[in-house]
């Protein structure tokens, strides 16, 4: 995956061999966008590198256009670039919906040069900055960025992202004691939540709560739901489901 970075934001030439409206001759569903391959000297030694060409409405045969992102599957090594007209773009949700129909029999993370901010993102005042990232990482977050002088840090598991910082005067409205975040648990949506659920029980992770599936009401629609708690070691509880 990382030789594929140097094209991300880089105008690339692409032929397309499963055009828009075409059928897989395999699996025999249907292209919904254009499907295709980047043109160069490598797809001559046997290392096509596949893309995805959204933004265009009609079938084409080639393309020029700007690389957005990479499709990198976690469990394939067939990963494959987003090229777009120059002068559109796509966030995260919309770039997995056009793919899902390729894309949703792989376990799969979207890369883009620069990080894409969700639009609520709790941040969480812990005691000691450097144990509260290792902790995080142990569950699998990444840290996006630091700003090690103001001890803080970004962190992200699959579309989950937390903002965590020492604590200081900045923000609080009163006295902190342990366990903190009372009356607060941080619902996250995981990919695969019994695989996630495995990994930490072989890490030897304490759990809150364990496994377990609920259904919950949404208007007339019931829905089940697999989930389990966390508590961090400030006494955050962390709610993993799917």
């Amino acid at each position: 995956m990382d030789n594929l970075k140097k094209y991300l934001n880089k105008t690339i030439n692409i032929n397309i061999d499963n055009p828009l409206g075409s059928k897989n001759k395999k699996y025999q569903y249907i292209y919904p966008v254009n499907y295709g391959y980047v043109n160069n000297e490598e797809v001559f030694s046997n290392k096509r590198i596949n893309c995805y060409l959204l933004g265009i409405f009609e079938e084409v045969s080639n393309y020029t256009g700007k690389c957005i992102a990479i499709v990198h599957r976690i469990d394939d090594n067939n990963d494959s670039l987003i090229i777009v007209p120059e002068e559109k773009t796509y966030s995260n949700k919309e770039i997995d919906v056009l793919i899902e129909f390729q894309e949703k029999y792989f376990k799969h993370i979207i890369i883009k040069d620069e990080i894409e901010f969700n639009s609520l993102i709790p941040e969480l005042s812990v005691k000691d900055i450097n144990k509260s990232i290792e902790f995080y990482k142990t569950l699998g977050f990444k840290v996006l960025y630091e700003r090690k002088e103001s001890k803080f840090a970004f962190l992200e598991l699959e579309n989950n992202q937390i903002m965590i910082e020492e604590t200081n005067d900045n923000w609080n409205v009163g006295k902190l004691e342990y366990p903190y975040g009372r009356g607060i648990n941080i619902s996250m949506t995981i990919d695969n939540v019994l695989g996630y659920y495995k990994i930490l029980e072989e890490k030897n992770i304490t759990f809150f709560k364990n496994l377990e599936v609920h259904k919950y009401r949404v208007d007339n629609a019931i829905y089940e739901d697999k989930e389990f708690l966390i508590q961090d070691i400030d006494g955050y509880l962390l709610r993993f489901n799917n």
